[in-house]
Order: structure tokens, then C-alpha cells, then sequence
């Protein structure tokens, strides 16, 4: 145990660093956009892209992940929305409460921290992961959301919005890529290499101090926004259903397939458990600030998931050792 927290502790350091720096004002909150834009744009297609390039092609398209992962999505979030419905959670705020229950933090944190548990190898399953929740899993929370007060076609709207916001993010465009390269078996030229290895350098430590400090911003966001406290039942259940629920549904499920005989093998199917074992993903905030959900209930979910995964997520890598 005291091994794997040596490898996890330093990523859940710099998150503590970032929030603990937005949180005391040493880094304004006006310059958070500018760190996330670095983040977003420039380091982690970077390092995407050469996680990609070096990942062989069937690794990025494994049948068998794609469906196990694409079904627990589905479920998680259709649990969530179930369970949170109610006189004061409408589809707005239980879709985006689903969304951080059914969306890891695999971009800013996950594929690095896997990749320094489990090696090189474990980049592909992980950035399936990414391209299946960016897709899939935010598509479809963003459509739901849209279900307070209007009819089929605003959903299908939102949807459609929702795809062309996905189309804008340069995440999934880096992993395809990525992908070409690996398949075609050609590569850019040392210069511009060069510099793709250093913005994919920076992207890991500069990603996890970002995480921090946009949840410190979201905090405050949140805080200000509300009217009267806010129950624990709103957001701790869905806390631990992303702690716990996410990743034992993950290893269920791959068991199911592979007792189905289908080719999903043990080690794509450990990386798995281990990006559903992440705490949720601190850009889901952002967009439920975009579109008018209760910022705070979401911001109580990704800063508790955050701060309990250092626990967690450390223990499901020993069970699984």
C-alpha cells in the first residue's frame, strides 16, 4: 500500500496545491481561464497525441472496452438521474449530478497517474475511455438536461449543440491523431516532436494544479449562488456512487464479457476499473455553470470525490494488485 501512495500522493499534492493557491488568492481567479486554455488547448493534446502515436491501433478500438465501458456509462447514468429526481432536483441539476457520477477525470489526471502505476501500456484503454465520455456520456447528460419545460425537440437541440461543443474540443481530435500515426507509422519531425514533447511535459503537473484551482473557483461560484444549505443527500450519495458504484460496476461488467467469451483482457480491463475508480471531472463544473445548473451541488461532488480518492483510488490499485 505504502508503494502505491508513493506514486499517487504527489498527483493529489499539486491538486491540494492549486485549490489551496485559488483559495488564498495567490492565484487570482481571472487567471484560471488562462491556465485551463493552456491545459486544454496546447499541453494535453499534446501529451494525448503521444500517448496515441505510441499505443498500437487496436488498443484505441477494442470492441469489447468500447461496449463494457459505453454500458456502465449508460447505467450510471440513469441510476443517478433516478435516484436524484425530486421536488427540488429537476432534469437540469440531476442530468449534470449523473454527468460527474459517469465522468472521470481521465484527461487532466487519470491517463498520467495510470500510465505512472501500470506503465505505457495502460494509455490506450484510458483514452478510450475519454473519446466514449466525451462523446457519449456528456452528449447525452446535456440532452437530458434540457428535459425541464421543454419538448423532444429541445433535447435534440441540446444534443446537437452538445456535438458540436465536443467538435471544438481538441481532446478527442489529438487522440485521433494520435491514432493515424500509430496505424500509418509516421511521425512529425524532430523539431516539431520536440515540441510536442515539451507542452505533453507540462501538461500533467500544470492539468493537476488547474484541477485544483478551478475547484476552489467553482466553490466559491457555488457558494454565492445558493439559497440556504445544502443537504448532504444532495450530493454525497452521488459521491459514493463514483467512488465505489462506478468502478465495481466496471469489473462486473467486464467479468460478464468475458465470460461471455468475449476478448476483453485482464489488464484493459484493470485500467478500466482504475479510471472509474477517479474522482469526477472538474470541467463538468464549467458546463453546469454554462447551462444553469446548481453549480454548487456539483462543485460539493467533484471537490468530495477529489479530496476521498486519495484514499479510494490508492485502495482499489492495492486490491487490484
Amino acid at each position: 500500500m505504502l508503494s502505491v501512495l508513493a506514486v499517487t500522493f504527489p498527483f493529489f499534492a499539486l491538486v491540494l496545491a492549486g485549490y489551496l493557491a485559488a483559495r488564498r488568492r495567490l492565484l487570482p481567479f481571472e487567471a484560471i481561464a488562462g491556465l485551463n486554455t493552456f491545459v486544454l488547448f496546447f499541453a494535453l493534446p499534446c501529451l494525448l497525441y503521444r500517448f496515441g502515436a505510441g499505443t498500437p491501433i487496436a488498443q484505441l478500438l477494442d470492441p469489447s472496452a468500447l461496449l463494457t465501458w459505453v454500458a456502465c456509462a449508460l447505467l450510471m447514468v440513469a441510476g443517478t438521474v433516478k435516484c436524484s429526481l425530486n421536488a427540488r432536483i429537476r432534469w437540469n441539476d440531476a442530468s449534470f449530478g449523473a454527468l460527474v457520477a459517469a465522468f472521470p477525470n481521465t484527461g487532466f489526471m487519470g491517463v498520467p497517474l495510470v500510465v505512472a502505476l501500470l506503465g505505457a501500456k495502460a494509455a490506450g484503454p484510458a483514452i478510450l475511455t475519454i473519446l466514449i465520455d466525451l462523446v457519449v456520456t456528456s452528449s447525452l447528460c446535456i440532452a437530458l438536461s434540457r428535459l425541464d419545460g421543454a419538448d423532444e425537440h429541445g433535447a435534440a437541440l441540446a444534443a446537437k449543440k452538445a456535438l458540436q461543443g465536443m467538435a471544438l474540443n481538441p481532446m478527442p481530435w489529438a487522440i485521433l491523431l494520435g491514432g493515424f500515426s500509430s496505424a500509418l507509422q509516421v511521425k512529425p519531425v524532430g523539431p516539431i516532436l520536440n515540441t510536442i514533447g515539451l507542452l505533453a511535459d507540462a501538461a500533467s503537473p500544470v492539468a493537476l494544479f488547474t484541477i485544483g484551482a478551478v475547484l476552489a473557483r467553482s466553490q466559491f461560484v457555488g457558494a454565492r449562488g445558493e439559497h440556504g444549505p445544502l443537504p448532504a443527500r444532495d450530493f454525497v450519495p452521488v459521491s459514493l456512487a463514483k467512488l465505489l458504484l462506478h468502478p465495481l460496476l466496471v469489473w462486473s461488467a467486464g467479468q460478464g464479457v468475458r465470460a461471455l467469451g468475449l476478448p476483453l483482457d485482464a489488464f484493459t480491463l484493470k485500467v478500466m476499473v482504475l479510471v472509474a475508480a477517479l474522482p469526477s471531472a472538474s470541467n463538468v463544473s464549467l458546463l453546469a455553470e454554462r447551462f444553469g445548473a446548481d453549480t454548487g451541488r456539483i462543485a460539493r461532488i467533484i471537490l468530495l470525490t477529489t479530496a476521498a480518492a486519495f484514499v479510494t483510488f490508492s485502495a482499489a490499485v492495492a486490491l487490484l494488485e
